[in-house]
């Protein structure tokens, strides 16, 4: 099955020639592959073969445990994007419709090493002595989710102290139920704050303050 259509594929090609530095693409399934595992796989193969700058590694979710355990993955499929080092960034469940832009930018994004963030944001990132743990809840037809997504992960790769998921809803039911995920984009900062739609950034900086304060 082909994931990518030509244009995609011509389109990505001239996206990714200005990389700058290298990215991993850690991708973890298992040998009787999940719903969307198989198409996850797919997808990210189709993907990092645009570009030699983009290296794939497979991981076994059950075989690699420690790997897993290491990266902090707890469910399938996932994805880690790494520079020279972890940037934080993850994907859990298929980046499809919609969230193909997330991954493509975050691609972009860790490869240049470069956010678009306010010196504000960058300021109070700065000065974080605990860690951050955003949750990003998606649907792949939901077109304001990116914009969540993609601040949520510049956050992460511009500090050390931050971790951000994009979390596709549907696939995992049990924590959209935990979290009462009614609506999509659905930030949860540190399993105990939350923040509705596709909100600025200061907003999730401030909800990000409210959380840390708890």
């Amino acid at each position: 099955m082909k994931y990518l259509n030509e244009k995609v594929m011509k389109d990505l090609e001239g996206m990714f020639k200005a990389f700058k530095n290298p990215v991993t693409i850690k991708l973890f399934t298992q040998e009787f592959e999940c719903r969307y595992c198989e198409d996850t796989r797919g997808l990210v193969e189709e993907l990092s073969a645009v570009n030699d700058k983009i290296k794939l590694e497979v991981y076994d979710f059950v075989k690699d445990s420690d790997t897993a355990k290491e990266f902090g993955i707890d469910k399938i499929p996932a994805l880690v994007l790494m520079n020279e080092q972890d940037a934080g960034i993850r994907f859990f469940g298929i980046p499809a419709g919609y969230e193909f832009t997330s991954l493509v930018e975050a691609l972009k994004m860790v490869s240049s090493g470069q956010t678009e963030l306010s010196d504000d944001t960058k300021k109070y990132l700065d000065g974080l002595e605990k860690d951050v743990h955003l949750q990003v809840f998606v649907t792949p037809t939901c077109p304001y989710c990116p914009k969540a997504v993609i601040q949520a992960h510049q956050m992460a790769l511009y500090s050390p102290k931050v971790r951000a998921d994009m979390v596709e809803a549907s696939e995992f039911p049990y924590l959209s139920q935990r979290y009462n995920v009614m609506g999509v984009p659905k930030t949860v900062i540190n399993e105990d704050t939350y923040q509705e739609g596709a909100a600025p950034e200061k907003l999730i900086i401030d909800k990000i303050k409210e959380s840390l304060k708890g």
